[in-house]
């Protein structure tokens, strides 16, 4: 899959095992503005290990954004019965607001099979939020985390 509509071509591939360092430098970088919302680095994209990382690739499918060989995005995901489990989307920094979220989501929904597709944020990851729901996921659960935030599950139907 290739895109062209602005900067330089957005090509999108499944990640493996050779690319789980730079995955993973890609995931730190995303994710440190989480951390700032929150007030804590002690989350799992952040203190997530190369090994670790490694094990969760072999469990998962994993798809890359590259722009000029640079991996720039990444989403996690599996099915589970019918439905598709979205894990971390990560967009480099500098990437953020380009659209590569929404064409990495797109790309796992379209590859999935899956009747319905299911992921989740913090209640304090507001642009999240209202990407997800940009791209048809609706709310569906809200769970407290016991320190004033909530986890919120989101959905959306894929096939009829």
């Amino acid at each position: 899959m290739n895109t062209s509509d602005s900067g330089p071509d957005i090509s999108i591939d499944q990640l493996d095992d050779a690319d789980a360092g730079e995955l993973l430098t890609l995931q730190r970088a995303a994710f440190v503005s989480e951390a700032q919302i929150y007030g804590s680095a002690d989350m799992p994209p952040l203190t997530q290990t190369l090994e670790q990382l490694r094990a969760e690739l072999r469990e998962n499918d994993a798809w890359g954004a590259r722009a000029g060989g640079r991996l720039v995005g990444a989403i996690r995901f599996r099915v589970d019965g019918g439905t598709l489990l979205i894990g971390r989307i990560s967009v480099a920094p500098d990437q953020q607001g380009e659209g590569i979220g929404r064409m990495l989501l797109e790309s796992a929904e379209q590859r999935s099979g899956a009747a319905e597709a299911e992921l989740f944020t913090g209640s304090l990851s507001e642009a999240n939020i209202r990407l997800y729901q940009s791209c048809g996921y609706a709310v569906s659960e809200r769970v407290p985390d016991g320190d004033g935030t909530e986890q919120v599950f989101m959905r959306k139907p894929l096939r009829t």
